[in-house]
């Protein structure tokens, strides 16, 4: 994997695409009505509205710009398989100290959310996991400490 090559489930491919259609149709829109409408209120100085606005805009064409160049360099993950844990694997892990059952989704980073339970495979447990299978332990160093994990079940969806 090149240094510039950003490794996306199918899923996150989709979603990244979606993202960037819906933004350049119709959030652009409504961005041009906004300043548009704001522009009509008068002097643009102490138009709050207008300055709003163009915060705004300049957000998402940054989103826009930032979308396109991961796009270009998206690769699809390989299907994913349950005998080792890569990108795309759903892999349950057991917390040793804690003695609780974790789940996560090992996506990239572009995907990860720690409310969805996706992680990406740059981050220390995602580092730790890819390759490992079912009986391994991993070691994370974390700001807290080392945690220890036991994989227990890998599976492709």
């Amino acid at each position: 994997m090149s240094n510039d090559e950003i490794i996306l489930t199918p899923e996150g491919l989709a979603q990244l695409e979606a993202e960037l259609e819906e933004l350049k149709t119709v959030k652009r829109k409504e961005l041009a009505a906004r300043i548009k409408l704001a522009i009509s209120y008068g002097d643009l100085k102490e138009n709050s509205e207008y300055h709003s606005a163009k915060d705004d805009q300049a957000f998402m064409e940054t989103r826009i710009l930032q979308l396109e160049k991961m796009l270009t360099k998206a690769r699809i993950a390989d299907k994913a398989d349950s005998s080792a844990v890569s990108v795309g694997s759903f892999v349950k892990l057991h917390d040793i100290e804690f003695k609780e059952d974790l789940e996560y989704r090992v996506v990239g980073p572009a995907e990860a959310d720690v409310y969805q339970n996706k992680i990406s495979y740059e981050s220390p447990l995602g580092k730790e996991l890819i390759g490992k299978t079912v009986g391994d332990i991993v070691t994370v160093d974390a700001p807290m400490g080392l945690i220890k994990y036991e994989v227990l079940e890998i599976r492709s969806s």
